[in-house]
C-alpha cells in the first residue's frame, strides 16, 4: 500500500509530464497530506518518531512527553510531533496541554486524520461530545466512513454515549 505522500509525488510526477505543471503547483506538498513521512529536506533524526512510540507503546508517556518537547525545538513544524505530544499528555491526565498540541497539530496540518481522532477522544475525556462529533465529521470528509480514525472516534463517541445515557 502506497502511502498518501508517495500517491501525491507520484501524482504531481504525471502531471508535470503530462504538460500540466501548472496544475501541479495547486496541490499541496505531499507532507501536507497527513502522512507521517517528514519532507524531503527534513533531516532524519529530527522526525524519527519510533523512539517515541516504542515510548508511548510501553506507557511512558513522561519520558516520551520530554522527548516530543525536545524534538519540538528542532522542529517546530511538524504536525506528527504535535499530535503525539497531545496524546501523550492525554494519556497523563493533563486534557489542556493535551488540546494545546491537538490545535497546534490541527494548525499546522488541518488534514492530520490523527488528530482529528485523538482531539475527539480528548473532548469526550472532556465531557463534549458535540465537539468529539465535529471532528468525525471532519474524519468523514477527509478520509470517508471506512478508514480507521474515524472508525475508532465513532466507537469511542458511541461507546460514550452508551455509558452516559
Amino acid at each position: 500500500m502506497y502511502s498518501p505522500s508517495t500517491l501525491v509525488r507520484s501524482l504531481l510526477a504525471a502531471l508535470t509530464v503530462a504538460g500540466l505543471a501548472g496544475l501541479a503547483a495547486h496541490l499541496p506538498p505531499a507532507h501536507a497530506i497527513g502522512a507521517e513521512e517528514p519532507p524531503p529536506n527534513m533531516p532524519a533524526e529530527k522526525t524519527d518518531l519510533s523512539p517515541v512510540r516504542a515510548l508511548i507503546k510501553q506507557g511512558d508517556f513522561k519520558g516520551a512527553i520530554a522527548r516530543l518537547n525536545k524534538m519540538t525545538e528542532a522542529d517546530s513544524k511538524n504536525a506528527d510531533i504535535y499530535n503525539l505530544l497531545g496524546y501523550s499528555h492525554r494519556k497523563s491526565g493533563n486534557l489542556q496541554a493535551a488540546f494545546a498540541n491537538y490545535k497546534t497539530a490541527l494548525d499546522l496540518n488541518p488534514k492530520h486524520l490523527g488528530a482529528h481522532e485523538y482531539i475527539g477522544e480528548a473532548y469526550l475525556m472532556n465531557k463534549q461530545p458535540q465537539e468529539a462529533e465535529k471532528h468525525l465529521a471532519t474524519l468523514a470528509a477527509l478520509c470517508g466512513k471506512g478508514c480507521e480514525e474515524y472508525q475508532d472516534l465513532d466507537r469511542a463517541i458511541k461507546a460514550y454515549k452508551a455509558k452516559n445515557r
